[in-house]
């Protein structure tokens, strides 16, 4: 199959920066792996002397998204995104092969999740959900 000029990339350089915008954006330390998805609603537009397939146009759309973080409590993106549960957007920047390679996905966002594991064989994890207020940005790096 033909590269058309196109890289793949790897994740093990990926970044999460957060601020809670009180503070500057943070690098979040120990991330394990995060997860965005975008979705656009759909509205049909199907009318009744259509033929036998319906018909749609793209609506609003959206984004979400979450992370595994190995848990660091004197990381200061540990502890605002524990104190930004809830709270109103915050700035989330992403990275997912790094800050030198591949693209950044940038927006504002709420909290919506923040959970500690905990177990006897392995480290401690922290987890996040996120829901965007507004567009996702997508810039080259």
């Amino acid at each position: 199959m033909a590269n058309n000029g196109t890289s793949v990339y790897t994740g093990e350089s990926g970044v999460i920066k957060f601020s809670d915008d009180t503070s500057a954006v943070t690098t979040v330390a120990a991330v394990r792996n995060f997860t965005v998805e975008q979705t656009t609603d759909t509205i049909e537009t199907t009318s009744m002397d259509s033929s036998s397939a319906r018909t749609y146009l793209g609506g609003l759309t959206n984004f979400s998204g979450s992370a595994d973080l190995f848990l660091i409590d004197a990381d200061d993106g540990h502890n605002s995104l524990f104190s930004s549960i809830g709270n109103n957007p915050a700035t989330i920047e992403l990275y997912p092969s790094g800050e030198t390679t591949g693209v950044k996905l940038s927006g504002s966002v709420i909290i919506t999740t923040h959970s500690i594991t905990s177990n006897h064989d392995g480290a401690v994890e922290l987890s996040i959900a996120f829901q965007g207020s507004g567009a996702l940005t997508k810039t080259d790096v």
